[in-house]
This record gives structure tokens, C-alpha cells and sequence, in this order.
């Protein structure tokens, strides 16, 4: 896969021509399309090995963290070769991935391409895209109608919510508004229901920046899941940190804690501010590869 030193390799119509020429290459890929964005962008899964309890990655949630996308990729590519010429993996026999991995690359396609093209990306929704940068000077991470996916997932919603209209989230934003109800955009009922039907034996959900993991949900811990952070950060080099603040209910990651209680991790990648520059992405390979190989066979 050839990876350009300019961001506009991620928009999605590359990222879904990167997934296809994956497929080309390792025909034993499986690649299903689970969902559809606001403006009708595919939503993808990647599947190596057995899709029955397997683990699941997603990247892509927010538009200014494009560069998840691009690891989510870089991983299926690294697994799939290594299956394929039969080498391990930092030290990982091939065999063990047969375990069953699923990468969702980008849950919110509409976001990134808004990140990375204006609001050239935001098709229909471009009249909604003007009035909400008119009112704030933040970038775009939302999806396509200026709802926060990580703030939109039924876990603690109406919590969140109350804390957003605290710190003065009214109204569609750039970023951090949960929208009028949990799971009320296709992107999350996407992954929301995807997940449903594999039901993963663990979950990461890939976000920048920080080089830092949650692991826990309130007061839900669920079997396994502090050793396995421990584990994860030893191998990257993240630091272990707790929820706080309007982080604290409505993402991916605290939804699946609360429906499976079953591990889940949110991963910060890389430092820096968003849009985290490509240059970065050598560093984040380093540290991510090994942690996501062990997440892969554990």
C-alpha cells in the first residue's frame, strides 16, 4: 500500500480504493459493508480469520483524527501479510490471527472528509456545514450534520448531555455535541449494530492524540480488563488514565463496556494537536504494531 505524505490520501473515496486493493492482493480478506454515512459514504469492515468472537478495532470517529484511519489499514495490511508469507508479527506466529480480527477503518467517513476538504465534503449538509463553522471556530470532527459519533452512543447519553448544555453545547457543533438522542445517527446505529451481530470478545476504539488508554466505564471493570490495559500499555508505552469530564459517558468504547461487559480500550495515538501531521506516523507504528498484534491473540 503506498502511503502519500499528503492528508487527502485518507478522504474515503482512497481509503475505500486502499481496502479493495487489499482485498486484490489477499483474496482470503474478508470486506463487508455495514452502514452508510449521512451522505452515503460506505462504511467498511475488514475481516481476517474467524468473524465469530473476534476482536474488534475502529478508527475514524472523529474527522480531525484521519490518522487512525490510516493505522486501522496499516494493521490489516501487516496481519494479512504476514498470514500470507507466513512471518510473524513482532514475535507472533501468523496462526494466532486466525483467531479472528475485524478492523472497521473509518466509522464516520463524512467527518474525515469534512477534515480534510471542507465543505466540499459535506454534500447535502453544506448549508448546515456554513451556519455551524459561522458559530464556532472549532475543527471539524462531527459527522455531516455537526453530531460528535463518540458523544452519540447509549451509554450515560443523558448524562453527557446534561454536561454539554453545561459547558454551553446547545446545538450542532464542530465537535462534542451528542445529538438529540443516543444512537440517532446512521454512523454509530452502523457499528452499534454491527457489533450486536459479531459480538467481539474485545473492543478498541483507535482516537488521537495523547499516547494515552482508557480501559474502564464508571465503575465497570469488566473480567481481564485491568491486566489487559497493563498489558497494552507496557507494550506501547501509553499511560493508563481514567474518564473525566464530558469524556466521561456516550463513546463507542463505554457502550460496549456496558452492553457486552466485555474488555474494551479507547487509544489515544500519537501527541500532538489534531489533524496529527503524517510525519508522526512511523513513531505511532512503533508504538501501536505490537500492542494491537498482542490485542489480536489475547
Amino acid at each position: 500500500m503506498n502511503y502519500i505524505t499528503n492528508p487527502a490520501v485518507m478522504t474515503a473515496e482512497n481509503q475505500r480504493k486502499m481496502i479493495f486493493s487489499l482485498k486484490k492482493a489477499y483474496p482470503f480478506l474478508g470486506v463487508r459493508l455495514i452502514g452508510r454515512s449521512l451522505c452515503q459514504r460506505g462504511i467498511y469492515a475488514l475481516s481476517i480469520g474467524r468473524v465469530e468472537n473476534p476482536l474488534l478495532i475502529a478508527a475514524g470517529f472523529h474527522g480531525q483524527e484521519w490518522l487512525t484511519c490510516l493505522l486501522a489499514l496499516r494493521f490489516a495490511e501487516t496481519v494479512l501479510a504476514s498470514r500470507a508469507r507466513k512471518m510473524p508479527v513482532w514475535g507472533i506466529d501468523p496462526v494466532c490471527f486466525n483467531r479472528g480480527v475485524v478492523i472497521v477503518p473509518c466509522v464516520n467517513p463524512d467527518g474525515v472528509q469534512i477534515a480534510i476538504n471542507g465543505v466540499d465534503g459535506a454534500g447535502k449538509y453544506a448549508e448546515s456545514y456554513h451556519k455551524i463553522c459561522a458559530a464556532s471556530s472549532e475543527k471539524w470532527s462531527a459527522n455531516a450534520r455537526g453530531v460528535d459519533i463518540n458523544h452519540n452512543f447509549d451509554a450515560g447519553w443523558h448524562k453527557l448531555r446534561e454536561m454539554e448544555i453545561d459547558s454551553g453545547i446547545l446545538a450542532p457543533s464542530p465537535r462534542r455535541y451528542g445529538g438529540y438522542m443516543p444512537e440517532s445517527e446512521p454512523e454509530s446505529k452502523a457499528i452499534v449494530d454491527f457489533s450486536k451481530l459479531i459480538k467481539p470478545r474485545m473492543a478498541i476504539a483507535l482516537h488521537s492524540q495523547g499516547e494515552e488508554i482508557f480501559w474502564e466505564y464508571g465503575d465497570k471493570k469488566p473480567p481481564r480488563s485491568e491486566r489487559l490495559a497493563r498489558i497494552f500499555a507496557a507494550a506501547s508505552g501509553y499511560t493508563l488514565v481514567e474518564n473525566s469530564g464530558l469524556a466521561s459517558h456516550g463513546g463507542f468504547k463505554d457502550w460496549f463496556i456496558e452492553y457486552f461487559n466485555r474488555p474494551a480500550f479507547t487509544v489515544e495515538i500519537g501527541k500532538g494537536e489534531n489533524p496529527l501531521p503524517l510525519t508522526d506516523f512511523g513513531e505511532i507504528l512503533e508504538k501501536t504494531i505490537p500492542m494491537l498484534a498482542l490485542a489480536a491473540v489475547v
